[in-house]
């Protein structure tokens, strides 16, 4: 062996070990101690490594998450040991019924329970041999399901090679789950396409797993939870709690809200405290599942044809309202698309008020009958998108009558048409009012240009009044022009003047998210600036460069590739740059580049005064620190403005340090 290929086995061993350890600290323990920058520089090395020297690149290798060529069909595999199903349990009283069966199946003996969160998600079956993943399935029928090992291969959070001593064979259980904030940034693109949202994230999760290329699957990240390890030669039955601490000795993510009970209240009582906590979590829950904790209990116990019988769930009820639908508007996006939207009389429904709720399409509309006036029942889909799940037929006017779908654009008079591969309608004239508002309202917005006070109503008047067409007349504008609005003023004036040119320092991402370019969402804009840097560079890249960038298919990059290569664009863009905006990605690093906040995890909630939340996960981020959505043992700070609510409770019991906005500007501020 040459002394070459000894030193790049050598490095690609190092390399890979770091790696998997950086993965397996910000993917399961959600504790990074690196940047992401860092991180993805030590993955280019090993990309490079494998490319030079080919037989490096293994299965496992970290490699291989971004997923390999796409999957002809899933093969059906059968269980080894069937994945049974759960028998469900919805009040207090089943539960002591379920309690009461266990004892008389254990002839008096007195059972411990455990009971852990019950994710909304999709069963898988992984199975590793000598520790590196080899097959994962899908529950399927419970006896046989589909293979979708080059899939899961892409879930960060699945170990590739599992840590520690592992047996020759080990075959684990869990459920691949979709965050809420994932399925929100997923939402974000596809109303940027103006296609309809995805409803919740089960179903998201369930069709991703289908989809026949692991890029796209790598794309939408997924997350996956372990819970159960299946017995085998090296893995007798255990407790469970047990179990779960196995699971993460070798390395796997394990839902951290589990409870050992020694009695039926107990179960109980967690049960019901979760009906309202799970509201507070970062990903969708259905109920609880309460487990014998004792192997020698569960084998007394046996199972039925189709369930354990030491194992049950416990489902939380449905929310549903039900409420009048006042009106049906008729809605234009920025691309055209044009969509029904339910106005309803306000109902309060998992927490918040709603008033108001997307009817996907008319060709849905059209397809449940939905009129009105009818009293309606609406659900939070996932908890996160009112929707309106029917009308109620024996409440219905006899007078009332079908919708009449728009056969010309409400904004603008011209025809629409359908989508050739969808069910949407579509104004295709580019300078249709609706749209061209939009857009600019959109390059306006606090996650794009963030032009304070260039709201909806000054855009409309702007528009109206032919001042502005496009975000160039923008910076155009003058002191005078804009004091002539109404409710304008000559200070509110000079102080859009201003907007406007601080805006022009906004560094290329955001500049990218406001240009609108089709299915180029705020996350994309980011990592398009993070991989290009400039703005000329961007536009110079063929569609294979772009396809390299994180979150970019075939698909996306077309979109971009396009965009710039349309001459009216490349003006705008030029326009743009000769009024001063900047064409880079380079942002002031906070502290010199330093990060003193590394390892402090924060959660930010309530209505703040100072800045939005997206401005303070920012300067979190800035100086090393992580921001998210829920609260647990791990968070170190919330920042609580008024009405905290459940998340400030949550913090006080869990011992987390809160911060009022004022006291954490003034720690970010000494740091900075």
């Amino acid at each position: 062996m040459s002394e070459a290929v000894e030193k790049a086995r050598a490095r690609h061993a190092v390399l890979r070990e770091v790696i998997e350890e950086h993965s397996r600290l910000y993917y399961v323990k959600a504790e990074p101690v690196i940047s992401d920058l860092e991180f993805d520089a030590l993955l280019r090395e090993l990309e490079e490594l494998e490319e030079r020297f080919p037989a490096l690149r293994t299965p496992d290798s970290p490699t291989q998450r971004v997923g390999g060529a796409p999957i002809e069909g899933f093969e059906t595999v059968r269980h080894r040991v069937p994945m049974l199903s759960i028998d469900n349990t919805y009040n207090a009283d089943e539960l002591r019924e379920f309690d009461a069966r266990v004892r008389r199946g254990l002839e008096g003996d007195a059972p411990a329970y455990v009971v852990e969160l019950k994710l909304d998600g999709v069963a898988m079956s992984l199975r590793y041999v000598e520790g590196v993943l080899d097959r994962a399935v899908t529950r399927g029928d419970g006896v046989q399901g589909d293979d979708v090992t080059q899939n899961v291969r892409t879930i960060r959070s699945v170990p590739l090679r599992l840590r520690g001593e592992a047996p020759p064979r080990l075959e684990v259980r869990g459920e691949v789950y979709m965050t809420v904030r994932e399925l929100e940034r997923l939402n974000r693109i596809r109303e940027d396409q103006g296609e309809a949202p995805y409803r919740n994230p089960r179903n998201t999760t369930a069709g991703t797993l289908k989809l026949k290329d692991p890029r796209q699957v790598a794309q939408r990240r997924l997350a996956i939870c372990l819970y159960d390890l299946v017995p085998d030669a090296g893995v007798p039955p255990m407790f469970h709690h047990q179990a779960l601490e196995r699971l993460q000795a070798f390395g796997f993510p394990v839902n951290p809200h589990y409870e050992r009970c020694t009695s039926i209240d107990e179960v109980i009582y967690i049960c019901h405290q979760w009906r309202t906590k799970r509201h507070d979590l970062d990903y969708e829950i259905d109920g609880m599942v309460v487990k014998v904790d004792s192997p020698e209990h569960r084998a007394r116990l046996g199972v039925t044809a189709k369930s354990p019988r030491w194992v049950i769930a416990y489902k939380f009820p449905a929310e549903v309202a039900r409420t009048r639908l006042k009106a049906i508007q008729v809605q234009v996006g920025k691309s055209g698309a044009i969509t029904p939207v339910a106005e309803m009389e306000p109902v309060k429904l998992a927490g918040t008020v709603v008033r108001r709720a997307s009817l996907y399409n008319f060709e849905d509309l059209e397809k449940r009958d939905i009129r009105v006036g009818d009293t309606v029942e609406v659900q939070k889909a996932g908890e996160i998108i009112p929707q309106v799940l029917r009308h109620v037929p024996e409440l219905r006017d006899p007078a009332s009558l079908p919708f009449e779908i728009p056969a010309v654009c409400p904004a603008c008079g011209a025809e629409v048409h359908k989508d050739p591969d969808g069910a949407f309608l579509r104004c295709l004239n580019l300078a249709c009012p609706a749209q061209v508002k939009e857009r600019l309202e959109h390059f306006a917005s606090r996650k794009a240009m963030d032009i304070e006070g260039l709201g909806p109503a000054v855009v409309d008047q702007l528009f109206s009044k032919g001042l502005v067409k496009d975000p160039v007349d923008l910076y155009e504008l003058e002191a005078a022009q804009l004091a002539a609005l109404e409710r304008m003023g000559e200070k509110s004036a000079a102080n859009l003047v201003a907007a406007l040119e601080a805006s022009k320092a906004r560094p290329l991402d955001r500049l990218l998210f406001g240009l609108n370019i089709r299915h180029v969402g705020r996350s994309t804009a980011e990592a398009l600036a993070a991989a290009f840097g400039t703005m000329e560079a961007l536009m110079a890249a063929t569609t294979g460069q772009l396809m390299e960038v994180p979150d970019v298919g075939e698909v996306v990059a077309e979109s971009i590739h396009d965009f710039f290569a349309t001459p009216a664009n490349r003006g705008l863009v030029a326009r743009l740059a000769a009024h001063g905006l900047r064409m880079d990605a380079a942002r002031p690093e906070a502290n010199g580049g330093a990060r003193p906040l590394a390892g402090k995890t924060f959660v930010v909630t309530g209505k703040l005064q100072r800045g939005s939340r997206d401005d303070i996960h920012a300067r979190i981020k800035a100086l090393g620190g992580k921001a998210t959505s829920s609260i647990s043992r791990k968070t170190d700070y919330l920042v609580a403005g008024e009405n905290a609510g459940s998340k400030l409770a949550k913090a006080e019991e869990l011992g987390v340090t809160v911060l009022t906005e004022e006291a954490f500007f003034a720690m970010i501020e000494d740091l900075e």
